[in-house]
């Protein structure tokens, strides 16, 4: 008789392997299924260039969930996670440059190099930021409140109000200027500097196809503004080994609770009976069954490829093709013969390579970040793109051989599609070029420096992660695809429409990044129906 199991989970992501861990703490039987060869999604470390390792995909830490590191034991199963020296460094054409120091007197003295202003209204803006920030914190391992699906979801939203109830008048603005303002309006509310104001807009529009002008980015700026690391709010660190250090960990945990890790077992199909999904096909030909059918999947790619239409009602699959998907993102890594030089800093600065350890972004001003989309519009990528570099290396020596260095390029504004029949198969490496080009003009010799690059368009993302259109948060975080309408109004309490199916990955709340809550919240919900 075929074995049947609790849950079989598709795709070993993390949020995948965070709902697995759960489920089978509970005591149930689980089975995941990832098609590629190794678990962990788009948080995996790689050989992309003989002898030189780095996170291909996903590339930093700051947004895990405290409570999910201490359940899982993550640090006792491996995890060790290095805090940035710097946390961000911001470029100019020619010898200066604005970086986010550690501390905030720090940052405020660096503010106010170019506004004393702006440096004055620092802790007004970081204040109203960590108000909105812990509001998300108290929901990020809630289920939001489901419409149309009862008198247990009214109760929710009773208890959501109650703590918008305790809100200042100035505070609700705060929060309403957040989830609808474009990220410059927002800023405008603090700052005067373009300097200042292009460096905090950048976090609006990472894994954001749009412009800083665009209504909703100043949400995509909080999105990324409710993380921590090591009990420390607002920073950014670097897992030990790279990101599959995270995946490798959570994998250890699920397996030592009895979970079955498959890999290389892509699924062709979810199959469906009297309206039931009941299991799942393989493209080998295997057939799993499960009481319950977890996707860890973009929910595009579920319902547009795993589900059959009919088994679908006419008004989800109709919005569910429409779900927008696409972050105008290209990823690329590079193996390097040596640290880069920038000409923004000095001989002491590069000495310490301290600003090398944390985010150097290329995208000085608000103007910078609008001409970048603005020209993706209209040629398919910047002519002047957005380019965030990290160099783990600079933190972890365990990444490329001794002297030698790795870092990630994470670059905004490619377009998910080109138009005119044109594919990314042609393109990806003029645009990588010019990804080097931007580099080296602020890091003279950086383009001779590099030994191999392995470059990730946004169809090879979709290709290799399935990030549908490269769309790193599966799904855009817009105002119509957030907490209680993501993925869609009726569905946003991890169910499918369709019996026994349900979501947990970073298609449902709360959304994009190594959060691990959808997947936390997924099996809260899972394990009440069965």
């Amino acid at each position: 008789m075929q074995k049947q199991y609790d849950s079989v989970i598709i795709g070993g992501g993390h949020n995948g392997l965070v709902c697995a861990f759960y489920l089978a703490q509970a005591g149930k039987s689980v089975r995941v299924l990832e098609a590629r060869s190794v678990v962990g999604g788009a948080a995996v470390t790689e050989e992309f260039y003989p002898n030189f390792r780095n996170s291909v995909a996903s590339y930093t830490v700051s947004l895990l969930n405290p409570k999910i590191i201490s359940d899982m034991d993550l640090h006792g199963n491996g995890l060790d996670i290095i805090e940035r020296r710097v946390n961000n460094l911001w470029p100019h054409e020619g010898s200066d440059f604005i970086a986010f120091p550690v501390g905030f007197d720090n940052l405020k003295a660096e503010i106010a190099r170019f506004s004393n202003k702006d440096a004055d209204n620092l802790e007004r803006y970081f204040n109203d930021v960590e108000m909105v920030a812990n509001l998300i914190r108290d929901m990020l391992l809630e289920t939001p409140p489901n419409a149309g699906s009862g008198f247990l979801e009214i109760l929710k939203a009773f208890k959501l109000g109650n703590r918008l109830r305790k809100l200042s008048l100035e505070e609700e603005r705060v929060a309403v200027d957040i989830f609808t303002k474009s990220v410059s309006d927002f800023l405008d509310l603090y700052f005067e500097n373009e300097h200042v104001k292009g460096a905090f807009a950048f976090d609006g529009v990472v894994g954001f196809y749009g412009s800083p002008h665009t209504p909703g980015s100043a949400y995509v700026l909080m999105h990324h503004a409710f993380g921590e690391v090591n009990g420390k709010k607002g920073v950014w660190g670097h897992a030990k080994g790279g990101m599959g250090a995270i995946t490798q960990a959570m994998a250890r945990a699920a397996e030592a609770k009895g979970v079955e890790i498959s890999t290389s077992a892509p699924v062709a199909e979810v199959i469906v009976e009297d309206e039931k999904a009941v299991a799942v096909r393989l493209e080998s030909g295997e057939v799993v069954y499960g009481k319950t059918i977890i996707s860890n999947l973009n929910p595009k790619l579920l319902f547009g490829k795993l589900v059959d239409d009919k088994y679908q009602p006419d008004d989800f699959r109709n919005r569910m093709k429409h779900y927008k998907c696409g972050s105008g993102t290209f990823r690329m890594n590079v193996a390097l013969d040596a640290l880069p030089q920038f000409t923004c800093l000095n001989e002491q600065e590069r000495a310490t390579a301290d600003h090398l350890t944390g985010g150097i972004v290329i995208g000085e001003s608000v103007k910078y970040l609008d001409d970048a989309f603005m020209t993706a519009k209209q040629n398919g990528w910047s002519t002047e793109p957005i380019v965030e570099m990290l160099i783990p290396s600079t933190l972890d020596d365990s990444l490329a051989p001794e002297g030698k260095h790795v870092a990630s390029l994470f670059c905004q504004q490619f377009a998910p599609e080109l138009d005119e029949g044109r594919s990314w198969d042609d393109y990806r490496e003029e645009a990588a070029d010019l990804i080097i080009a931007t580099v080296d003009k602020y890091a003279p010799g950086f383009a001779d420096s590099v030994l191999g690059r392995q470059i990730l368009s946004p169809l090879d993302l979709e290709r290799t992660f399935g990030l549908v259109g490269g769309d790193i948060m599966h799904g855009v975080l817009s105002l119509d695809q957030l907490f209680a309408t993501r993925p869609m109004l009726g569905h946003a309490d991890y169910r499918a429409p369709i019996k026994g199916l349900y979501m947990c990955g970073s298609g449902t709340h709360p959304g994009g990044g190594v959060t691990g809550a959808p997947g936390h919240n997924a099996a809260k919900e899972i394990l009440k129906d069965i």
